[in-house]
Parts: structure tokens; C-alpha cells; sequence
């Protein structure tokens, strides 16, 4: 499991934040950051739609969320309000290392929740002449 080493906040330990669990990745779902370029989000859902996908399934969480929900109304604007959008908010449970810095402090776990989202985009009508979703 991949770790994030965070800055040292105590004298006695390092926390290393542990990734959280993803549910199974579909070609359709797309796990939004802080890091990526906004505009690479944006190609990336087009490339999904464009390939006669009819839904794109987008997940934040903690600070991403904000981001999320405007990937999600971006892609509503751009295709002239075709796409639906449907909203599941959670928490998630994530879990974090504390690692001792020298012999005196032991190993100790932290459980932590924070907020996800999972914004589903998908087209009531597809693209082409005489085909509608019911």
C-alpha cells in the first residue's frame, strides 16, 4: 500500500497517511485531485465520452471535492446541459502511520473519517439520430 509522507508533528514520530481504498476503477470512473491540471480532467471526460461511453463517473475526496463539483457542472455547461448529473456524498475512513523517530515512542495507528463524493454524468440522449435513452 502507498504512503504519504507528511511533515514530522511531534518530536517522536513521522506520519505517513496510507492511500485510501478506491472502489474497483472502471474505464468510466475518474478519481479527481488537487495536483492535476484541471484542463487534463476535462480532456480525459471527453476522451471517455467520445468513445460512445454514455456516463463518466466522477470521485472526490476531502479538499478535491470542490474541484469535483466543478469538473462535473464544466462538462454540463460544455455539452449544452445533455448531461445528468446524480450526487452520492459519504465519509470515508482513512488511517495513518505514526512512525517513531528514534527507540523511546512506539508505532501507533490513527483513524480518521473525511467527506467523498461520486458525481455520476450521463447522457439522456445519445449522440446520433434516433436514439434515446428511456
Amino acid at each position: 500500500m502507498e504512503r504519504r509522507v507528511k511533515k514530522q508533528t511531534s518530536v517522536n514520530h513521522i506520519v505517513k497517511k496510507r492511500t485510501p481504498r478506491q472502489l474497483a476503477k472502471t474505464k468510466n470512473d475518474i478519481y479527481v485531485d488537487n495536483k492535476t491540471n484541471f484542463k487534463a480532467f476535462l480532456k480525459f471526460c471527453e476522451k471517455i465520452f467520445n468513445s460512445g461511453s454514455r456516463e463518466v463517473i466522477i470521485h472526490g475526496l476531502g479538499k478535491s471535492i470542490p474541484r469535483a463539483c466543478e469538473l462535473a457542472l464544466r462538462l454540463q455547461s460544455i455539452h449544452h446541459n445533455t448531461l445528468q448529473i446524480d450526487t452520492k456524498t459519504s465519509t470515508v475512513k482513512l488511517v495513518d502511520d505514526w512512525e517513531p523517530t528514534n527507540d523511546d515512542a512506539d508505532f501507533e495507528v490513527n483513524e480518521r473519517t473525511n467527506s467523498a463524493i461520486r458525481i455520476r454524468l450521463y447522457r439522456l440522449i445519445a449522440v446520433g439520430p434516433g436514439k434515446f435513452d428511456s
